[in-house]
């Protein structure tokens, strides 16, 4: 599967609208949206939050995409107990 990243709006009839040419052969796609800025419906308050700056985690990675994934992830809790992760998670798995 081949990834595209492009910019698209949407209107006020909730149709997506992509201005940029695809270079790709026609057929079924899927399509993720991801939103810069809450959307007007979905936004319960009336005046914006600030947004607080935070620092980007320097990460040493041969990959690119990876790198960049991991310096926009949050970093653990310093009380975070691995082996409570995983009891945890095998009592959900095995119920």
């Amino acid at each position: 599967m081949q990834a595209y990243k492009l910019t698209a709006t949407v209107d006020e009839s909730g149709q997506l609208i992509i201005q940029q040419p695809l270079n790709i052969a026609p057929g079924k796609v899927e399509v993720i949206i991801l939103q810069s800025e809450p959307s007007v419906e979905t936004s319960t308050e009336t005046q914006p939050q600030p947004q607080v700056a935070t620092q980007k985690r320097i990460v040493e990675c041969s990959i690119p995409i990876l790198k960049e994934w991991l310096e926009n992830t949050e970093p653990t809790p310093s009380d975070f107990d691995i082996d409570q992760a995983k009891w945890e998670y095998l009592k959900e798995k095995h119920k």
